[in-house]
């Protein structure tokens, strides 16, 4: 990756893109700095409930610590992503939706700008929601306005800043290189981890044990990201014949190919999507009746160090991980195309005998996978219930199972798109 990175830079075209990137990078960290006036969350959301496997602390984690600085650009890509999903749930389930995600570029810009609806929608609902949990942290006596006055502007311009990394994301996409809302996403996680790593590290002094801690955290840290990087290019190959056609003068087909089904196919949205249901509740409680007995019992019960929750989360992810490569890979319109198109499985009758075939082998695939997510996402709960080390518990939120599978997911895409752009340029220089 760092060859490839050093040689796009001996090309103009590619080396502006990647100052771009850059430049679009720095003024996002910059806007994170910047402090929503008359709100200060310093220390809020650092505290133990509301660690990196809570909502709030997956925001915080995904924009790179803004939250907890109660920057201008708190809500990070976060209202963004979970539009996204949304609306990619909804593409299947609605007729029209799915009618117009099949139209083309025309439709994709249609669905762009419903995404981009639903993440305002969403984005005010977010601001509202830290504006009435963190009330307490609102400067009342900012300008000698009254609170409600306060309030609303800080909701306006948190609402702002969400859009404004909407913009951004959209900006490095076009401009730069790779997807933006992913690499905004990747930087947040990256400043999150040295932050606590630095912590860490500064605990050092104080006792000299807390430095083999490190190093054994980083060393089974190196091994983690091995994993996820070796599952993460791992793949089912079906093998796919195509037979001969004569069309005119001409012969078509004959040649043999595969079909890719990955082991991990979804991702890290099954994590989320199981993580963001089950702190779902007590987001909603904490907003309206924080002080209420089901809020208490919620926490003590089903809160990220109990037994129920981590069964619930694995269970989830299984379900989840299992929804998503049913939506992402259709089998019976794979099979459509191949038996269309003359391909077929060998040993396989085409038709509805390979949609079942492949929807099996899919079953298989994907249950491993849902294996490895569950048991990445286990870890760091069961390493909490199992140490009591403050040095290694800041280690471990340090880097949280999402934002390893984030981090990973993101470096090997941007590493595909510069590939593809220098591959793209020696096909031009070649042609020419």
């Amino acid at each position: 990756m760092f060859k490839t990175l050093f040689n796009a830079f001996k090309v103009k075209d590619l080396r502006k893109k990647i100052l771009i990137t850059l430049g679009l990078l720095i003024l996002f960290r910059v806007g994170c700095a910047l402090v929503c006036p008359g709100f200060d969350l310093s220390g809020a959301i650092k505290d133990s409930n509301q660690g990196g496997t809570t909502f709030f602390g997956l925001m915080n984690m995904l924009s790179g610590d803004a939250l907890s600085n109660g920057s201008i650009l708190a809500l990070g890509v976060s209202p963004y992503i979970t539009a996204s999903i949304v609306i990619q749930l909804l593409t299947v389930a609605i007729p029209a939706l799915e009618r117009l995600s099949k139209q083309g570029e025309d439709g994709r810009r249609k669905i762009q700008f419903y995404t981009r609806i639903a993440a305002l929608v969403l984005a005010l609902a977010q601001a509202v929601g830290i504006v009435i949990s963190f009330k307490s942290y609102i400067n009342t006596n900012f300008l000698g306005m009254p609170l409600w006055v306060i309030a609303t502007g800080i909701v306006l311009i948190l609402t702002a800043g969400g859009m404004f990394t909407v913009w951004l994301g959209e900006k490095i996409t076009q401009l730069g290189i790779g997807n933006g809302m992913s690499l905004l996403i990747f930087v947040g996680i990256l400043s999150s981890a040295t932050s606590g790593l630095a912590r860490a590290i500064g605990q050092v002094k104080d006792n000299i044990e807390n430095l083999w801690m490190i190093i054994i955290y980083l060393v089974a840290l190196v091994l983690i990201f091995g994993l996820i990087v070796f599952i993460d290019n791992s793949e089912r190959r079906v093998g796919v014949k195509y037979a001969k056609q004569i069309k005119g003068r001409k012969m078509y087909g004959g040649q043999d190919t595969f079909i890719p089904i990955k082991l991990n196919a979804s991702g890290v949205m099954p994590i989320i999507f199981a993580t963001s249901l089950l702190t779902l509740p007590q987001l909603i409680m904490s907003i309206f009746w924080p002080n209420s007995k089901a809020f208490y019992w919620y926490q003590t019960y089903m809160g990220t160090s109990s037994w129920v929750y981590i069964v619930l989360l694995a269970a989830l992810i299984f379900a989840f991980a299992f929804f998503y490569a049913q939506i992402t890979f259709d089998t019976e319109d794979i099979s459509r195309r191949m038996q269309q198109q003359g391909g077929f499985i060998p040993g396989i009758r085409p038709g509805r005998t390979t949609a079942d075939y492949l929807k099996r082998i899919s079953h298989r695939v994907t249950l491993f996978g849902a294996v490895f997510l569950a048991f990445i996402a286990l870890v760091p709960s069961l390493a909490f219930k199992a140490i009591d080390d403050y040095t290694l518990a800041t280690l471990i939120n340090a880097f949280s199972t999402t934002g390893l599978m984030i981090i990973v997911s993101v470096a090997l895409e941007f590493d595909k798109s510069l590939n593809a752009q220098m591959l793209m340029r020696n096909y031009k220089g070649f042609l020419n």
